[in-house]
């Protein structure tokens, strides 16, 4: 397993299919900033949570400048079915089945062979604003972090 990413570090660059099309970490920062979800399955409770909390925040989200990809070694299928489960999503699914990119970024579990749940916010040059690698949907500050890290003032 690589080490932790650091905030500072520059993002490993990735390139995974996912539920609206192949997406490059390239392509995306092109746009501005990303927040990257890693989650460990589709349709569990607490990783319904994290992407929902997403899903709510989305408009905030965009006008800090940030598009938003979440990650799981589940199918496009199964991303696919858990979107509609949760009443559609206004950003991607990606689908990382070997961990690869969880690997690069530090998240993969190879016991469970899932990612675990973690957050990374990624500036436009891709350089980590911020770092989560074992990110708790239900802890406030872990959430806040993220919107202090895009730039919102708390």
């Amino acid at each position: 397993m690589s080490p932790e990413l650091q905030t500072g570090r520059q993002a490993p660059a990735f390139t995974l299919p996912s539920t609206s099309g192949e997406l490059r970490l390239s392509d995306l920062l092109a746009k501005g900033k990303l927040l990257l979800a890693f989650y460990t399955e589709d349709a569990t409770p607490l990783c319904s949570t994290e992407v929902s909390s997403f899903k709510e925040e989305f408009a905030t989200l965009q006008e800090l400048g940030a598009q938003v990809v979440a990650i799981s070694a589940d199918t496009l299928d199964s991303h696919k079915q858990f979107a509609q489960k949760l009443g559609g999503l206004p950003f991607p699914l990606a689908s990382d089945p070997s961990l690869q990119v969880a690997s690069l970024y530090g998240v993969a579990d190879p016991v469970s062979k899932r990612a675990r749940r973690a957050i990374f916010v990624i500036d436009q040059n891709g350089t980590l604003l911020h770092a989560n690698s074992f990110y708790n949907p239900g802890n406030p500050g872990h959430y806040a972090e993220i919107f202090k890290a895009l730039g919102l003032e708390m």
